[in-house]
């Protein structure tokens, strides 16, 4: 077996002059020819399969029950968190001068339970006309009083609940994801196929790579539809991006092939097992301090333990194998971060969260590592916002942040030679700007198609496959595929946003904008600083980076876009409507 990628090497260099020189063969270099060329289109065919799939019309916004204000006009509560108020932006409006602008608090929970809370404090809130001090359970049928104008909840109806399923979109239907997938495929036979011809020496490695990785990406697929669930464009995005990684492996660091491999792995574990977790937000709500405590557990070993890597103190080695826990303690932080309606009312939660984000981002600026303080800061400016709507404490904060900045440049050294670097590159290119230089010029000599897998040099310079693998990409693959890689991130983000207008939580809201906060301003940084467009902040392209943390912690945060898509029969981290109802009938049997 081991001899395999010598003999196709040999039949393809048919005609070898006596220099013996095995990129001179007759074949050989039409046949790396022609797979570059086929890899562009079978990357832009994948990305808006399921760009087109994610963001193509709106969402249809669910309906949990009915507020009827009297003469039949009834008002769908279309969210299991609700705000009753006159504010434009209120989930229930009631557009009377007498109602605050954030009056009352509907929210159902996940066994069909309704409570109502009052957020005004005017004394004004009341149930079957009796005055409710904080919240109070509610009934089918049970009148609310909203400072003199009445509303009657109830329930949607069971042949309310089938129509409504059957006119919902269902993904699946127009775009299919097996045929998406089979495009991919092909994508990656051809990286593979590519670098085994290119790197002979380790064409075993790489076939049974991408050989693996193919056989997850379709075992995870059947295991979907086992569960029905139609919708797996955003796991498709991440196998792509998966690809493109596995390939910036196979060419610079090919001995490391099966870690990547793990590494994937893992990652699809932990997507599947947090996906799980988030179905119920009881559990979330119970998990989530304890996860908050193992963020700042984590961070606190790597600062008494942790191995210095180009001057940040942010590795640590178990079992053999190097570890980042700054990565996994991204998944922490959004999990913590999230926040239910109900989590939302008292100050002292935001003041806690706040408090956890100061904590982390402190301990990264003492590890020397500000790159990925950044992302966490950016995290915590969108979770902030979120929970509190208060521009004050994001402008105060961002202030904060300015002042550390200016002192972290002040007494780091290494810091400073970065700033002063960044823009002129070409200036420093035999010292600070070396990498950006070097990535610069690999960039323009890859163009659209790139020089093909295996072929690039940037791999001799320091941290190409990390750092630099946007450069990296650019010049094996070209231009083409990288920016494919960028817009594949860029759809996952924009469909956070749009998700979040018929999300059933704000917790699945905060998570998933949160999540697509730190992708892509992790990603404006690798790109940017290999470019010399920002500074070099020693940060991963998800999925794409060599590095086995920052691949399981990518996948893991996916769990978060996964929770937020509410589309029919979408996501395994939403219960089947008809499961749903089941559980809700079990819940009420045992009480």
């Amino acid at each position: 077996m081991a001899a395999i990628g010598p003999i196709l090497r040999d039949f393809f260099s048919a005609g070898l002059n006596d220099s013996g020189n095995m990129l001179s063969g007759f074949l050989l270099p039409y046949a790396i020819w022609a797979l570059r060329l086929i890899l562009p289109p079978l990357a832009l065919i994948v990305v808006w399969r399921c760009g087109r799939s994610l963001l193509r019309g709106n969402a249809a916004p669910e309906v949990w029950a009915w507020l009827g204000l009297g003469d039949g006009v009834r008002v769908a509560v279309n969210h299991w968190e609700n705000i009753v108020g006159r504010s434009g932006s209120a989930d229930i409006v009631l557009p009377l001068p007498q109602i605050s602008r954030s009056h009352a608090a509907l929210i159902r929970d996940e066994y069909g339970g309704w409570r109502l809370y009052d957020i005004a404090h005017k004394g004004n809130l009341l149930v079957n006309g009796q005055v409710i001090d904080d919240c109070c359970e509610l009934a089918e049928g049970d009148v609310i009083s909203v400072a003199g104008s009445e509303l009657a909840l109830a329930e949607i109806t069971p042949e309310e609940e089938a129509e409504q399923r059957a006119g919902r979109p269902v993904p699946g239907r127009e775009i299919r994801p097996s045929r998406t997938l089979l495009w991919l495929t092909l994508l990656q036979l051809a990286l593979a196929g590519e670098l085994m011809l290119a790197l002979p020496q380790y064409a075993l490695a790489v076939g049974m790579s991408f050989a693996w990785l193919m056989l997850l990406m379709w075992f995870f697929w059947l295991f979907s539809r086992s569960l029905r669930r139609t919708g797996f464009e955003i796991e498709t995005l991440g196998f792509f991006l998966c690809s493109l990684g596995m390939a910036v492996v196979a060419s610079g660091a090919p001995e490391e092939l099966f870690r990547q491999c793990l590494s994937v792995t893992l990652g699809l574990g932990g997507f599947f097992l947090l996906g799980f977790l988030l179905r119920d937000m009881r559990r979330v709500k119970a998990l989530r301090w304890p996860a908050a405590g193992a963020a700042l557990l984590a961070l606190a070993y790597v600062l008494l333990f942790g191995e210095e890597t180009f001057g940040a103190r942010n590795w640590i080695t178990l079992g053999g194998f190097s570890l980042q826990p700054s990565e996994l303690v991204k998944v922490l932080f959004l999990f913590a971060g999230g926040a239910t309606l109900d989590r939302l009312f008292a100050r002292r939660n935001l003041y806690a969260f706040i408090a956890l984000s100061a904590a982390i981002v402190g301990a990264l600026a003492l590890m020397n590592d500000f790159g990925t303080a950044l992302i966490f800061f950016t995290a915590y400016l969108i979770i902030a916002y979120l929970r509190s709507g208060d521009l004050a404490t994001v402008s105060l904060s961002i202030a904060g942040a300015a002042l550390g900045v200016i002192m972290a440049i002040a007494a780091k050294p290494h810091i400073a030679e970065r700033f002063a670097t960044w823009g002129h590159a070409w200036e420093y290119a035999a010292s600070g700007g070396f990498q950006q230089t070097r990535a610069m010029t690999v960039v323009a000599s890859g163009g659209l198609f790139g020089l093909g897998g295996g072929q690039g040099w940037l791999k001799q310079v320091a941290a190409a496959d990390t750092d630099l693998v946007f450069a990296f990409v650019c010049e094996e693959w070209g231009l083409i595929i990288a920016l494919a890689a960028l817009l594949a991130l860029i759809i996952l983000a924009l469909f956070a946003v749009r998700a979040a207008s018929t999300a059933r939580s704000s917790y699945y809201v905060i998570a998933a904008c949160a999540t697509a906060g730190m992708l892509l301003i992790q990603t404006m940084l690798n790109v940017g600083g290999s470019l010399d467009l920002l500074p070099l902040t020693g940060v991963t392209f998800p999925f794409v980076s060599n590095g086995g943390s920052s691949m399981v912690a990518s996948w893991c945060m996916l769990a978060f876009l996964k929770a937020a898509d509410t589309r029919q029969n979408a996501s395994f981290a939403i219960r089947l409507p008809r499961r749903l109802s089941r559980r809700i009938k079990e819940a009420m049997a045992d009480e």
